[in-house]
Formats: C-alpha cells, sequence, structure tokens
C-alpha cells in the first residue's frame, strides 16, 4: 500500500474532516460537571459511530465513571494502541470567551486560520487527526496498514478515576507492540516532537506545630520559638548555593542525559533568555552546570508551592503562630523511588524541628517516572515520518509535566509510548478562547498517515 495518494486524499477531504470535527467539539462533554454526563456519553456515541463507518469493532465500554471507547481493526503491520480523550475542560469563565466555545468556528488569524471551540485542541482536534488518517488509508487502499486497537478516555480531565481499574481487567485486550498517544505539542510551535522522558511526581502537605496555641509577640517574642521561623528555615536549607537539593540520596537514581540526546537538545536553539522573559524573570535558577533544557526536562526538582502560616488579614496582629503549613512538589526522573524521596524528606524536615514540636502530614502516593528506549526501531522510524512532513526535522524531547497514562501503559500493559502532538503554545488548552490552528490539525492528520506507513514497513 502506497503512501502518496493517502496524502492527496487527506489534502483533497481537509473540509469534510473539519466538519466532521465541528460536529464532536459541539458536544458538551465535560467530564468534571455531572450536569453533562449525558453530554460525556453522547460524545463516546459519536466516537463509536464514527470509528465503526470505518469498519471498526468499536463498541462504549461502561466503567464506574464515564464510558471508555474500546475499537479494533485488523491489519497486516504490527499492532498499535492509540490513545486520546473526549472530554474537555469547563469553560468558565464564560465571559472571557469571544463566542459561544461549543460553536466551533475557523477564524483568521497572524498565525493563520485556526479551530476555535473548546476541545479543539485538547484533545477533540488531536485525536481526530489519527482518526483522519486512519480514514484516508481506508478510503485509498480499503485497508489499514497496521492492526490497530483505538482508546479513548472520558476522564482525563477529571483525573481518570476509572482508567487503572479499566486497564487492569483488560489488560490482555489492550496491551500492543507500542503506544500512540496524541495529547502534546510542537516544540515551540514549529518542530514535530516524539516525547520519550517524562517525569514523575511527589506532593507534600504538611503544618508544623509549636506552641499549644497562638501568642502575644510582645509577651513571648524572642523567647518562644515561631514556626514560620522553624519551617522557613527547614525550606531555605532544601538547595544549596548553586541551585541543587540537598536532601541525602537525592540524586542516587538520576542518569546522565546520553550525549547524542543532549547534542540533539541543543540543536533545537532553545531560548531561554525569552522563555524566562515572558514571565518577567531572567536568570535560570536550577542546577548551574545544566542547560536549561536539562533542567526541565531530565533532572528532577523541589519547589515550594504554597506556604502559610499566622494572621494575614488587613492591618496586624502581633502574634506568634501555633503552626505553619506547606506545600512542596518534586518532579522526578529516571529511576527515582517516590518512597525514598520522601523519606527523605521527612528526616531533613524532622532533623530540624526543635524539641516540643510536632509535623503532621497530609500526602498521596507519589508516581514514577517514564522513559521511553529510543532503541526500539519504531521511534526512529516515526521521527524520520515526522521529518518528513515537517519543515524542521523532528526530535526527541522530554516533558516537565507529568502525563501518567504512559507510566500506567507501561506498567500494566508492559508497553512503552510514543508521545506526539501538533498542539502550539498558544492553543489556550484548558483557557477561554482555546484553538487548534488549520495547519496543525491537517499536517498532524499528515503526519500519523506518514507514522503508520513507517511503522508497516
Amino acid at each position: 500500500m502506497t503512501l502518496d495518494p493517502v496524502l492527496a486524499r487527506i489534502d483533497q477531504n481537509m473540509p469534510e474532516a473539519i466538519d466532521r470535527l465541528f460536529d464532536l467539539l459541539r458536544i458538551k462533554s465535560i467530564s468534571t460537571d455531572p450536569a453533562f454526563d449525558a453530554d460525556v456519553d453522547a460524545a463516546a456515541d459519536w466516537l463509536v459511530k464514527d470509528l465503526q463507518s470505518l469498519g471498526v469493532d468499536a463498541q462504549k465500554r461502561p466503567t464506574t465513571g464515564h464510558p471508555m471507547v474500546v475499537g479494533h481493526i485488523d491489519g497486516p503491520g504490527p499492532h498499535v494502541l492509540f490513545y486520546g480523550h473526549y472530554d474537555v475542560q469547563p469553560v468558565d469563565p464564560l465571559e472571557l470567551w469571544d463566542r459561544d466555545p461549543f460553536d466551533p468556528a475557523l477564524e483568521d488569524t497572524d498565525a493563520g486560520q485556526v479551530i476555535r471551540a473548546r476541545g479543539a485542541s485538547d484533545d477533540k482536534g488531536q485525536l481526530m487527526t489519527f482518526v483522519e488518517a486512519c480514514r484516508a488509508w481506508k478510503a485509498e487502499h480499503g485497508a489499514l496498514p497496521c492492526k490497530i486497537t483505538f482508546l479513548f478516555e472520558g476522564e482525563e480531565e477529571s483525573g481518570s478515576p476509572s482508567l487503572v481499574p479499566f486497564l487492569k481487567e483488560n489488560a490482555e485486550e489492550l496491551s500492543c507492540d507500542i503506544a500512540l498517544i496524541c495529547d502534546t505539542g510542537l516544540f515551540e510551535s514549529a518542530v514535530p516532537a516524539i516525547t520519550t522522558m517524562l517525569r514523575g511526581l511527589l506532593a507534600e502537605d504538611f503544618t508544623i506545630t509549636g506552641p499549644s496555641r497562638d501568642l502575644h509577640s510582645g509577651m513571648y517574642g524572642g523567647i518562644a520559638m515561631n514556626p514560620i521561623r522553624v519551617l522557613s528555615g527547614i525550606l531555605a536549607d532544601l538547595h544549596d548555593d548553586t541551585g541543587a537539593v540537598t536532601l541525602d540520596g537525592f540524586y542516587d537514581d538520576v542518569p546522565e542525559l546520553p550525549d547524542d540526546i543532549r547534542a540533539q537538545w541543543q540543536g533545537l536553539n532553545f531560548d531561554h533568555a525569552t522563555y524566562l522573559g515572558d514571565v518577567g524573570l531572567k536568570s535560570p535558577a536550577g542546577e548551574q552546570d545544566r542547560t536549561p533544557l536539562e533542567q526541565i526536562w531530565s533532572r528532577p526538582t523541589c519547589d515550594v508551592n504554597g506556604i502559610w502560616g499566622g494572621y494575614t488579614g488587613d492591618g496586624f496582629k502581633t502574634v506568634l503562630p501555633s503552626q505553619a503549613s506547606a506545600k512542596l512538589s518534586f518532579r522526578l526522573v529516571g529511576q527515582q523511588d517516590p518512597d525514598k524521596i520522601r523519606d527523605s524528606f521527612r528526616a531533613h524536615l524532622e532533623s530540624r524541628l526543635p524539641e516540643g514540636f510536632t509535623v503532621e502530614y497530609r500526602s498521596e502516593k507519589g508516581s514514577t517516572a517514564s522513559q521511553m528506549s529510543i532503541e526500539d526501531p519504531a521511534f526512529e522510524k516515526a521521527r524520520v515520518a515526522l521529518s518528513d512532513e515537517w519543515p524542521r526535522p523532528a526530535a526527541y524531547v522530554g516533558c516537565g509535566g507529568s502525563i501518567p497514562i504512559a507510566g500506567f501503559f507501561k506498567e500494566m500493559l508492559n508497553m512503552d509510548s510514543m508521545l506526539i502532538g501538533f498542539g502550539r503554545d498558544d492553543d489556550q488548552i484548558h483557557s477561554p478562547n482555546e484553538k487548534y490552528n488549520v495547519e496543525s490539525f491537517h499536517k498532524g492528520t499528515r503526519s500519523w498517515a506518514r507514522i503508520l506507513a513507517a511503522l508497516s514497513a
């Protein structure tokens, strides 16, 4: 089966593809609000019907929450699983939208034509790039170049509470050679990218208690230890003068970045000054011996996300507070163990508590990092296929955030994931006036067609 006729059909049928996307975007599939449960269900039904029109054996599968859409279609090549999510974020504040968020429209902008609607980029537009690529293959050749399992989730925007149980219960059915995930973006809105590193996450939420009640600062100031002073010292000691984290054993399981990946990242010419300048900052604050992209993608972090204690209202209330609290997060890489990092942090904290002070923790289980093995030839095939479609060559990149689904696929289905997406930095996902560039939708569809051809070669 040849690729060129498939690409030509995608070009020819783009207006119809956009119309189909608009039909899906009109469905108010907000998973976090029970008032829209029927709409979420309707979106699942729409996808089942659309997949069935391609000859996919598709079903809406119940969960304890919103349904999963699962489909299978046979083919001659490797077996791939494609994952996307059909639920969307709430639209509040509605008054900041320039139009009805569920009345999609094409708009002309300085950066080209865009699709404006809730879910246009996250994730309906991205999901449909893959479906439209499959449609073009089927229309042109009567079949797909490889065996595909589709998995569309309806709870991604509400924490995926049903996902892990569903994966466990259906592991045999869903296990494939590799997973494809379309929920990421172009690097700096221009370079096609395959995300191969995802950081894990550990959060700590705690309160330090000193005196049994708030104390008058005139009567107890000086003689009584202030919990805010204790907390400030603990937090200040988490980093040294070079920006490195000081916890015992923190870097024990952090791998060095391979030279070829470091060179590839350097070739991206990341402008960290502009990146920081856009948010009113000037200088990187992390490990001074690491490049900015290394700091974001491949190095672990420790950050204070919130701190409070004492009186914070108008005027003054001259007290020494009884308690002081903070929230911290750790982004983890490599083989770092969240439990080990938590134990190290708590030892750091408790060793600095004055006599008589106590601490209470309120924390949830952390998640490990995910790192894909690019030694699998599928990764390089996909990278070359992406490079053939876009003006700039594709790169393997990291992700500063955490995308749990890739870790779940590795842990429960024993398969790596290729995270490939076509969103742009200014798509305003989760915000008013979300958009998806028509070029991203068009070239994203062509990209998936190329990738399917490459994987099946």
